[in-house]
């Protein structure tokens, strides 16, 4: 029955031109038309059977290469369809769903694949926006030669591309207290103070052959490793400001779209020199997805999405939880002297505090050194308490203004 409501225009034409034979035949006595008229029924008949067959056994694979892309960049997806059965197919008409992000459905046409034959086939989808996109089910509508029939099938395997945001190389600098228990500074005082002075203790599984002290082993006779010398992880927390509130603009030029953008350059920089970062938003701390540091960070910020939230109290209030972390980095919106003085408070001892604040105005119009009295004081609150605070205006690249967060050593 499935066959049968598959009969094209022409199929079912078919079909109605045997039957009204065959009823002609009958009434006017005529047994040659008869036979024409079975002929022309028994024709797509045949098609539906033949087509329904095949239906069955065609199978399909998609690939993604890659299946992470920046936004504004493309990924090249392969589809593999493989005609499994022992005949060959007819016309194929095959069309893949995207969601509208990645552009229009592309269609494509296969003239025949032979049995067991494979066909291939590459196009290309991109986004501007960030996001994690389904891609498929793939939709094929089979055909026989004649084209009496026509039916269609539609895989049920999808797969998914992550457009993460853009990230802009930064330049390195220097940020003071980034380390927690180690870092340059350690480094130096190990070197200065010699080999001597270095406490040792038993090799255990597992470490570095690098870190054996040959002096000391070969005094006590055994493998002796440096105790200074274990793996110090750095420790810090990117704080991003995800309050609708605290945004202007709309779509990817705006000022939200930039300060995750900015959160996943910053992100990505500091991965890149060892730091063990975890990810806090207004919201509270954030879980990222499995994976290594850069890739988890961008396929969690590959999907944030604006809160509804007035005040940062609560990311503030997760940054409090993470406790002995050297450095916190906060890219934030527009922000009022509350959320400005509990961020201050944050900031003690020899931990470095880096406030990106976008100049949210700019993004209404607003000329770059139009800031509302609010915000200022919020900016003179921070770096009055020893934040670095990067002003970023719409049209500013992040690389430009973050050689000012590096540390400056004060003049002797």
């Amino acid at each position: 029955m499935t066959g049968l409501r598959a009969l094209t225009a022409r199929g079912r034409s078919f079909l109605a031109s045997g039957i009204a034979a065959l009823v002609c035949a009958f009434l006017l006595g005529e047994h040659d038309l008869i036979r024409v008229a079975i002929l022309i029924v028994a024709l797509p008949l045949l098609a539906v059977m033949v087509v329904a067959r095949t239906r069955y056994r065609l199978s399909c694979a998609r690939r993604l290469d890659p299946s992470r892309v920046e936004a504004g960049n493309d990924s090249t997806v392969t589809l593999r369809l493989e005609n499994v059965t022992r005949l060959p197919t007819g016309l194929l008409l095959i069309e893949d769903t995207l969601q509208y992000a990645l552009g229009t459905r592309p269609r494509f046409v296969l003239d025949r694949v032979e049995a067991k034959g494979i066909r291939e086939i590459d196009y290309k989808v991109r986004s501007d926006l960030r996001g994690r996109y389904s891609i498929g089910p793939l939709s094929v509508r089979i055909t026989d030669p004649f084209g009496l029939v026509e039916l269609a099938r539609t895989f049920t395997a999808t797969d998914s591309l992550v457009v993460t945001p853009q990230v802009i190389p930064l330049p390195y600098v220097r940020l003071s207290g980034e380390w927690a228990g180690g870092g340059d500074s350690r480094t130096r005082s190990v070197a200065a103070a010699g080999d001597d002075d270095v406490a040792p203790r038993d090799y255990r599984q597992g470490d570095d052959l690098r870190r054996v002290h040959w002096r000391s082993t070969a005094r006590y006779g055994e493998l002796m490793v440096r105790r200074e010398e274990q793996q110090w992880q750095s420790r810090g927390a990117l704080l991003l400001d995800t309050r609708r509130p605290a945004h202007r603009g709309e779509g990817p030029r705006s000022s939200f779209e930039v300060a995750v953008s900015a959160a996943a350059s910053i992100g990505v920089h500091l991965a890149h020199e060892g730091l063990g970062l975890r990810l806090v938003t207004d919201q509270g701390p954030q879980q990222l997805m499995e994976g290594g540091v850069q890739a988890s960070l961008l396929d969690t910020l590959a999907v944030v999405r604006n809160s509804q939230a007035r005040s940062l109290s609560n990311g503030i209030a997760g940054l409090r939880q993470g406790g002995g972390e050297g450095l916190i980095v906060a890219v934030l919106g527009a922000l009022d002297l509350d959320d400005a003085q509990s961020l201050a408070r944050l900031r003690h001892g020899h931990m470095t505090g880096v406030a990106v604040l976008l100049d949210v105005a700019t993004w209404e119009g607003g000329s770059e050194g139009e800031v509302s009295p609010e915000h200022e004081q919020a900016q003179a609150v921070l770096a009055a308490s020893g934040w670095r605070v990067l002003r970023l205006p719409a049209g500013v690249s992040l690389a430009s203004i973050w050689p000012d967060a590096a540390y400056k050593r004060s003049a002797a």
